[in-house]
């Protein structure tokens, strides 16, 4: 007999079931005028056609034969994707509050239980985004006094690169810890050294989960939880970490309390805390210490890995195009100088501001976007989409969009720039999401991925080691993220 990998087994298992409970409860006819979109298997509906350790590229050719809407099923589960970027547009922009829901997925339904902000649902979302936008502005997004911060972290930053004295290193927790130091800085009200176990292990845990909630395994998960809850596999992992993090966590907030000064709030926890105890007669809470852990947790891991990520993919890829650094360089030496960047040298600064984006485009941090769900019964581009359909809007496909990006497929950075050189916004741009559910910490990770690029680039001159194989294929996850590197940042000065 020839042996078969667990994932075959189980969807052998599961077609098995299928056919003893022979479609198991047909659904109610309410996709009359639904989009179209592969045939289907009972039980399984097309996760037989469908790539499970990279699903984006299996979204992108169905988009080829079904156009830029349509249907694909996962189990018992249809699931509309959209495809380019007028109609991902349409749905976040022009409908936004139709299609601001977001879906009961298991794997992130066990770890925030509706709670936070990244994956709530309903007035809790609401009530805990608007809490989020409003203290990250007080606390300094998008101002002088996180600038600041930036820029303290990137000087610490210099003095560790500059440590390995030119010879190579790995770069991954030294960023991951320096990104992760503004967001901590704006939660707890410090920073960590870089060699310091606490957040290397923090790092380590939020990293692991955001490649393992993008696994096979966990996409089996989430269609088949009943059946694969009490199975060993990456969910089991995912809790686990969850669980690590959310110790250090509420360990964090119980010491603020034993400090808090309503007149001097010093981050985040404390605002938090005090809006606790202003809440305390009103019988609807939101401000319970559930939201609390849960709301620490996504903006530390949403404020950490992604920004972390890009910055890696920007050395790898200025290794990769050593005559694009260059003219980064160059444009800094002729702007900036030897003084600190400041965020208002970016208008100044089109070539640099075009490389930066251009990374980010490249790059597809979060090829899939968060899943969305319709919140009432909708008529959209044609057809009828009932209220809790489940909706992907494919940033792949609007950063990658061939009608607005003239190499979609290639690192180019003259995608934002005119034929004068000066910089061009382009409205397919869209790597924080759009609408309602748009990433709410977008200004913070613009201004930290300029201050941090261009100090880096000021400072540095990014070579390969002899032999290094620089390798653009991303590892698969949750996000893109680039295969772990070595890289030779020899000074400049």
């Amino acid at each position: 007999m020839i042996p078969m990998d667990p994932i075959t087994l189980l969807l052998t298992m599961i077609l098995c079931v299928s056919i003893l409970v022979l479609f198991y409860g047909r659904s109610k006819n309410i996709y009359h005028n639904f989009p179209p979109g592969p045939k289907t298997l009972p039980i399984i509906g097309n996760m037989h056609i469908v790539n499970m350790k990279n699903p984006t590229e299996t979204m992108l050719e169905l988009s080829e034969k079904y156009g830029p809407i349509y249907r694909i099923q996962m189990g018992t589960e249809k699931i509309v994707v959209l495809c380019g970027y007028e109609m991902v547009k349409d749905a976040l922009v022009n409908h936004a509050d139709q299609f601001s829901g977001r879906p009961k997925i298991a794997i992130f339904d066990d770890i925030t239980e509706g709670h936070g902000v990244i994956f709530a649902r309903d007035e809790n979302w609401k009530v805990m985004r608007r809490f989020t936008l409003s203290t990250l502005r007080d606390f300094g997004m998008g101002k002088k006094p996180i600038e600041n911060k930036i820029n303290e972290e990137c000087d610490a930053l210099v003095q560790k690169f500059n440590s390995f004295k030119g010879k190579p290193f790995e770069n991954t927790m030294i960023l991951n810890t320096a990104v992760a130091n503004i967001i901590v800085s704006i939660l707890l009200g410090h920073r960590f050294e870089y060699d310091d176990p606490i957040i290397m292990r923090l790092t380590q845990l939020v990293n692991e989960n955001t490649r393992l909630v993008g696994s096979p395994m966990v996409q089996l998960y989430n269609t088949f939880p009943s059946l694969m809850r009490w199975l060993p596999g990456n969910h089991k992992t995912v809790h686990k970490n969850v669980a690590e993090l959310e110790v250090f966590v509420k360990e964090t907030f119980t010491n603020h309390k034993d400090v808090l000064d309503i007149n001097d709030q010093r981050n985040l926890i404390d605002t938090f805390l005090v809006k606790q105890q202003e809440e305390k007669p009103n019988p609807e809470l939101y401000f319970h210490n559930d939201n609390l852990t849960k709301l620490v947790t996504d903006l530390f891991g949403a404020g950490m890995e992604t920004t972390s990520t890009t910055l890696r993919w920007g050395i790898l890829l200025l290794m990769k195009h050593p005559d694009i650094q260059k003219k980064v360089q160059d444009e800094i030496e002729k702007v900036i100088g030897s003084a600190q960047p400041q965020t208002e040298h970016r208008k100044q600064m089109p070539y640099t501001d075009a490389v930066v984006h251009e990374i980010q485009r490249f790059a597809d941090i979060v090829p899939t976007n968060l899943p969305h769900v319709t919140t009432q019964d909708v008529t959209f581009r044609g057809y009828f989409l009932p209220k809790g359909t489940q909706v992907i809007p494919l940033l792949s496909s609007v950063l990658r969009d061939k009608t607005h990006f003239e190499k979609p497929y290639e690192f180019y950075p003259q995608h934002f720039l005119d034929s004068e050189g000066k910089f061009v916004k382009k409205e397919a741009f869209m790597p924080f999401s759009a609408g309602r559910r748009s990433c709410a910490g977008e200004t913070l990770a613009k201004m930290e991925m300029f201050l941090f690029f261009t100090s880096l680039l000021q400072n540095f001159t990014f070579q390969a080691p002899p032999g290094e194989d620089l390798v653009l294929t991303p590892v698969m996850g949750f996000t893109n993220a680039p295969k772990a590197y070595y890289t030779c940042a020899l000074p400049r000065k």
